[in-house]
């Protein structure tokens, strides 16, 4: 997965390494001649600004320009390999985690069953475990660990990165993720709702170019992360997209771990379809993972479920695609990615339902970077922080400075 680039436009004056290396995160090489005329820095400037860059490790030659009569000109481009980022995904059963590049590329990971119900002390101390087994087995120290970009099922106050009452998340309320991952491994840590991360995942990898997106997850819970101008919105606190706690139309008054009643998450997540299936087995018990292996065996009693459950959240989508009028809309999750059937369901009701204006030119597909979107957003999310400008400035100053 590549991190989104930023393109490379004229600009009369560059003031800082920072902004030189947005220029070359362009992924084209290109020579000194180039980047003066972008800039308009002198070449002296531009040379000391290179320089440090190139003994940071983000800038290397790439090549060689188009001869002009004389001696080739050297190209310089961004160099992704020089740092690492760490990119956790915590599901309700499961956590993933993954060394990736600068470029967003992983290079390692490992997956665990861990249940989120089983506290973050536990959970999160298998991170730190396996960060450092990351580092050792790709041969990278922490002194290289750019940040770490960590996906929670549930609601995340993103300025502090804390939970804040997630609902399938017992003894999570109010822990500070954030400072516990970063005393323990030394680095910046972001937090964020894992539907968050999932959408800038998705979005940075396949959709760079459109404005307004929507990426639904649908699995053991229900959620949504919303891009609007290529940026993600979060809202005032963070909690913007939790699609799973609007109230489905039509719903039984079906009790919601959340505490309401007749939620969407409560009549048409993985769970909530699987406690349909089987009333008689503990509804913690039961999942997405039982209902996909009913699928795949041509149950029509889950096939009738799913579909069902599709056009549930086809309902809540149809307001949402009227409200915001998003360009692409993606399901995604190991239920919104491994049954037809709930996408049927899904369209069915929002071409129905919606305005013909705003479905004119609505993309509505499945995720195409599937398990890994959340590890992407992750990723994206470090890489954007890291390299910003101001923060690349910063690095630079501090490390020519006197000891």
């Amino acid at each position: 997965m590549r991190a989104e680039a930023v393109p490379a436009s004229p600009a009369p004056s560059v003031a800082g390494a920072g902004e030189l290396l947005r220029l070359l995160r362009s992924g084209e090489g290109l020579t000194r001649n180039e980047l003066i005329e972008l800039t308009g820095l002198s070449r002296s400037t531009l040379g000391a600004r290179l320089e440090a860059l190139v003994s940071a490790g983000l800038v290397q030659t790439s090549g060689v320009g188009a001869s002009t009569g004389g001696r080739p000109a050297t190209r310089l481009s961004f160099c992704p390999t020089a740092y690492v980022v760490l990119a956790a995904d915590f599901g309700a059963t499961h956590v993933t985690a993954a060394l990736t590049d600068l470029a967003g590329d992983v290079i390692a990971e490992t997956t665990c069953e861990l249940p989120i119900a089983g506290g973050p002390e536990r959970a999160l101390g298998w991170l730190v475990e396996a960060a450092d087994r990351l580092l050792t087995r790709t041969g990278s120290t922490r002194a290289q660990l750019a940040g770490v970009g960590i996906g929670l099922p549930g609601p995340v106050e993103h300025v502090t990165g804390v939970p804040i009452k997630p609902p399938i998340m017992p003894g999570w309320d109010g822990f500070p993720v954030a400072t516990w991952v970063g005393e323990r491994l030394g680095a910046p840590v972001y937090v964020d709702n894992d539907v968050n991360m999932m959408a800038l995942g998705e979005h940075a990898s396949v959709y760079p170019d459109v404005d307004h997106f929507v990426f639904v997850k649908v699995a053991t819970g229900i959620g949504a992360g919303l891009i609007s101008g290529r940026r993600l919105h979060r809202g005032a606190v963070g909690s913007a997209g939790d699609l799973g706690h609007v109230r489905a139309p039509h719903a039984p008054d079906v009790l919601c771990e959340c505490g309401n009643t007749g939620c969407l998450e409560a009549v048409a997540s993985g769970r909530a379809i699987a406690a349909e299936l089987f009333p008689d087995r503990p509804r913690d018990n039961i999942g997405t993972r039982e209902v996909l292996a009913l699928l795949e065996h041509g149950d029509g009693r889950a096939t009738a479920a799913v579909r069902r459950a599709g056009r549930d959240i086809g309902e809540v989508l149809a307001t949402v695609v009227n409200l915001l009028n998003p360009a692409v809309i993606v399901i995604g999750g190991s239920l919104g990615a491994g049954a037809p059937t709930l996408m049927a369901g899904i369209r069915e009701v929002v071409f129905a339902r919606s305005l013909p204006l705003a479905t004119s030119q609505l993309i509505l597909v499945p995720s195409r970077v599937g398990a890994q979107a959340a590890i992407a957003g992750a990723a994206v999310t470090v890489v954007e922080e890291f390299l910003s400008p101001q923060a690349v400035d910063a690095r630079l100053a501090a490390l020519d400075a006197p000891a």
